[in-house]
């Protein structure tokens, strides 16, 4: 790197931290300090602004001194990587580092939401420890990202991208770093966003679904890299296989991070998008892998999520006292993929694709609907027919064929029949359709309930048997869901989350098995899901200063209306600038698309290269000043 463009990267970082740090130390009013209900104090955050400069600094120049040919350890470290991996150093060592710290952001991320459910909000980002995990995993993914640019070749491949003339980093080291970097950047204006609104305890907030969405998605980047770092190697051995097979079950369990709201039991959207979002992810991930790993593809992927989900269960329930993390199988899914495969062949990918998405859409779904039956906290419900049933199956159609070109682009196979631009274009259609349909909601009007809370006696605090009333009378008929949730309180240290379904009795009123605690900092809701309409109403609220919120007592008898759910669920949300929402969501929109962009894009540089050359594992030629 020259020395005019060494100055240039050293003063644009500079500029973007301190531009950052203005706008985070209360460039706006509307980010002066909030109390607890808005994040921290500011001059909590000072110190990791300081840290975040200095650390983006030394990452320029430690990559600056590379690429000047100094920093030899990075090409030792690499090279021992690159050994023990069998790939090239650009890919081995950011793959190391990448799949640990994706890994390290899983474990964050899921902790993290099962903290919010049992304990509320965080009095800061730096309070609560799952936190930690979450800003190291998302950092070391950028860090991957940023290593493969580095470490890129200074001879050109069929596949890498040109920076320079003797700088020629791996497309998937390019598409790690923008996953990476726009998840990262997620962190800093997710505390921005919480004290312009208030912290809306939800998933699918824009700035979390940008640290979820670009670290999901780096799944498929670090995928794309392994394959550049292993082009022209030959046949595959065990440990190359495995890690095939590891990348399809991190692509699996990836794309599965946005059903977090319905695996613990509180989602704040309709039940109708967890067959949807759960059909997606098995048509791309198991048909990429099956395409991509051959024989036993779709079914090592499929294994790969049950055993990482399942350690992050116990993980995260047993062993740290948090609520039961629940997840889908995918087995089923997998098994249909892997049968069609062998019936029809995987050479044309058209066909393989549209067959096996309707394996999962049919028999797929029906398994993940008795599953539900079986473990999950929100079982579904018959009334969903036939809408879920429809939407799963074109779900399940779309994302197989988007996984056909996945799986396609991955894979070195010469005269392979591929999919066209066209049904692609078609196949995102379809997705983006089932993704929307579920989207709007409602609440009805004019429903209340009289309500009765009977005491009994459990050791810790007060517990009550609940029993509802409804008016109108039939209200819950054909509910998706009609329970009540208390959520937010802790018992002795374990998971602070109850779900207690309301039963109907003869005299017409509904009433709880499960007792329900009604005290401390517990907030207990009787919620109502019956097709668009979520619905919530509130049976005891603790009082929070810090919001403002009054309290809202439990006392034995009472008669109160149903109002939106996500005006209690989200009680800490202070409104704010609509405008400025709709431009979040917006930005989020472009963000997405600059991620399918830039993927596809890169894909398509893998797909049909003629990728040959076994890389030169030892003694990898180090890259020339630029």
């Amino acid at each position: 790197m020259n020395p005019a463009c060494a100055r240039i990267a050293r003063r644009s970082a500079i500029a973007v931290a301190t531009a950052a740090a203005s706008v985070v130390l209360g460039a706006s009013p509307a980010l002066a300090d909030g109390g607890s209900a808005r994040g921290a104090p500011l001059s909590d955050l000072e110190p990791s602004i300081v840290v975040a400069v200095v650390l983006t600094y030394a990452v320029i120049m430690a990559g600056r001194a590379y690429r000047r040919g100094r920093l030899k350890v990075l090409d030792r470290v690499a090279g021992s990587a690159a050994i023990r991996l069998d790939m090239a150093p650009f890919a081995a060592l950011p793959t190391a580092v990448g799949a640990t710290s994706l890994i390290v952001a899983a474990f964050g991320f899921y902790w993290d939401v099962s903290w919010h459910i049992d304990r509320g909000r965080d009095p800061g980002p730096f309070a609560n420890p799952a936190h930690w995990f979450i800003i190291v995993g998302l950092a070391g993914i950028a860090m991957a990202g940023i290593l493969a640019v580095v470490l890129g070749g200074s001879e050109p491949t069929s596949t890498s991208v040109r920076f320079t003339d003797r700088w020629h980093p791996p497309v998937g080291g390019v598409l790690l770093a923008i996953c990476g970097l726009i998840a990262l950047a997620g962190f800093p204006l997710d505390d921005i966003w919480h004290r312009i609104f208030g912290q809306d305890v939800t998933l699918w907030g824009p700035t979390h679904i940008q640290m979820v969405g670009g670290a999901s998605l780096a799944t498929l980047a670090l995928w794309a890299l392994t394959v550049e770092g292993r082009a022209g190697s030959g046949r595959p051995s065990l440990g190359t296989r495995m890690i095939d097979l590891s990348c399809g079950g991190a692509l699996l369990l990836g794309l599965s991070t946005l059903q977090g709201e319905f695996d613990y039991g509180v989602p704040q959207f309709r039940l109708l998008y967890q067959p949807v979002l759960i059909m997606l992810a098995a048509g791309v991930a198991l048909v990429a892998a099956r395409l991509r790993s051959g024989r036993g593809g779709a079914l090592g992927a499929a294994a790969f999520f049950v055993v990482l989900r399942g350690a992050l269960t116990v993980v995260i329930g047993p062993i740290l006292g948090r609520s039961t993390l629940h997840f889908p199988l995918y087995l089923a899914e997998a098994v249909m993929v892997e049968v069609i495969a062998l019936a029809l062949g995987t050479d044309r990918e058209l066909r393989f694709s549209v067959a096996a998405g309707a394996g999962i859409g049919t028999v797929g779904l029906a398994a993940e609907w008795a599953w539900s039956h079986v473990w999950m906290p929100l079982p579904w419900s018959a009334n969903m027919w036939p809408e879920a049933a429809l939407l799963g199956l074109a779900a399940a159609l779309a994302g197989a064929v988007i996984g056909g070109l996945v799986g396609r682009s991955l894979t070195e196979t010469p005269g392979v029949r591929r999919a066209t631009s066209p049904v692609a274009l078609v196949a995102w259609v379809i997705a983006l359709i089932c993704v929307a349909v579920p989207l709007p909601t409602t609440s009805p009007t004019g429903l209340s309930a009289d309500v009765t809370l009977k005491d009994v006696q459990v050791p810790l605090g007060r517990h009550v048997i609940v029993t509802v009333r409804l008016h109108p009378a039939d209200a819950a008929q054909h509910a998706d869901w009609f329970d009540v949730t208390a959520w937010q309180g802790e018992r002795s240290g374990r998971g602070g989350l109850v779900i207690a379904p309301l039963h109907k009795g003869p005299d017409g009123g509904y009433t709880t098995v499960t007792p329900v605690p009604v005290f401390g900092s517990w907030k207990a809701l009787v919620r109502l899901h019956r097709g668009d309409q979520l619905s919530t109403l509130a049976l005891y609220l603790p009082a929070d200063p810090a919001i403002p919120a009054p309290a809202v007592d439990a006392i034995p008898t009472l008669t109160r209306a149903f109002v939106r759910d996500k005006k209690v669920l989200q009680r800490e949300a202070i409104g704010g600038s609509v405008a400025l929402q709709r431009g979040a969501y917006a930005v989020l929109g472009l963000l997405a698309a600059l991620w399918i962009a830039s993927l596809a894009w890169g894909l398509r540089r893998l797909a049909g290269t003629g990728r040959t050359g076994r890389p030169r594992v030892g003694g990898w030629p180090r890259p020339v000043p630029v």
